[in-house]
């Protein structure tokens, strides 16, 4: 049976149903225990499990994920939330050294299967420190897997699958999507995960998340035939206008929603570029030295005998990120989309 749920339902619904299923999973980070967060991802979540399970922290995201470490070393599933974006820098030391390393260091006998939340990017008039989109250092971390959900359905069965992923996720949530609404079959949902593990208390080894897991793999969230419009994350519900715009004018682009940017899928962005032989990265970080500089490069190595014309950008710009008033002239838009996909070299059709 189909309801209305906002991304924030799905997510918190998703730690509810993992908190369910295994005892070892635990939440915590500041505000997040009876407040239920600046965005109430945890809402309720405390009242429900206790303040073992879901408990606030002092303000020091190293502490925070200092914490997490020794947790996943010791057993438990932890879930931790970075208040926002450049909130977590503080921490970064600990994600690069440890967080990232430890598997490598100990050949493996050590697991972290720890989930970073990490509320990021534009498009909420926020201030300075709050609006940073960050994935570029964590996904040119080694060691790191980094998933950026862009729907209601995928933040629910993706912060699952990171739940249960045997090594470290970074997890970025688009704020700007935490109340954007889908209608969403819950109940068929919540019945791939087997029935929840009340009684375990041996470790960090629920059920295994379903076969199809989304963690590696990108989805056709548009067909088309034109032109491959490649994004993730807060960039894909401008991206899916822009190719509604682009229809009215007799275009058919396709848009590719990468879903997971570390691992990458190769294959479902490649294949789509070879068909329509022409592409556009959209995302909101500054360009230079980016997860979307990278796409491009990707694209360009292996499909550079299907272009008809090069691979092209739009991004933030490269400077700190502006003011709430001047964030819409940064962030991609519609116009500045459709503007790249005419700079694709038509006249060559």
């Amino acid at each position: 049976m189909s309801t209305t749920m906002t991304f924030a339902k799905a997510l918190n619904t998703a730690l509810a149903d993992e908190m369910e299923a295994d005892r070892s999973v635990v939440v915590f980070g500041e505000d997040v225990g009876p407040l239920g967060g600046v965005f109430r991802i945890t809402d309720g979540l405390t009242q429900r499990f206790g303040e073992e399970r879901c408990f606030d922290t002092p303000l020091a995201e190293s502490g925070i994920m200092g914490m997490a470490i020794g947790m996943a070393m010791n057993g438990l599933r932890p879930v931790v939330e970075m208040q926002f974006d450049a909130f977590a820098y503080p921490a970064f030391e600990q994600v690069v050294s440890h967080v990232a390393k430890m598997p490598n260091r100990t050949r493996g006998k050590v697991k972290l299967p720890m989930v970073i939340r990490i509320p990021y990017a534009g498009g909420i008039g926020g201030v300075e420190h709050h609006c940073d989109s960050s994935e570029s250092y964590y996904a040119h971390t080694p060691g790191l897997t980094v998933v950026a959900p862009a729907t209601v359905e995928d933040a629910y069965t993706m912060l699952r699958e990171a739940i249960r992923f045997p090594d470290p996720v970074v997890f970025l949530e688009p704020k700007k999507l935490y109340f954007s609404k889908e209608q969403l079959d819950l109940e068929a949902l919540q019945s791939r995960w087997g029935t929840p593990a009340l009684d375990r208390t041996d470790g960090p080894e629920p059920t295994a998340a379903p076969a199809d897991s989304s963690i590696g793999r990108a989805v056709i969230a548009r067909e088309g035939t034109d032109a491959t419009l490649i994004t993730y994350g807060p960039s894909v519900p401008t991206v899916m206008k822009a190719a509604a715009a682009a229809a009215e004018e007799g275009r058919s682009l396709e848009v590719i929603d990468i879903r997971s940017i570390v691992p990458f899928d190769d294959e479902t962005v490649m294949a789509s570029v070879r068909k329509t032989g022409r592409a556009v990265v959209v995302a909101e970080a500054p360009g230079f030295a980016s997860v979307a500089s990278e796409i491009v490069a990707r694209v360009q190595e292996r499909c550079f005998h299907s272009l008809a014309a090069p691979v092209l950008r739009v991004t933030g710009f490269d400077i700190p990120y502006p003011a709430p008033k001047l964030e819409h002239f940064y962030l991609p838009s519609v116009d500045r989309i459709l503007d790249a996909v005419d700079e694709l070299q038509w006249e060559d059709a």
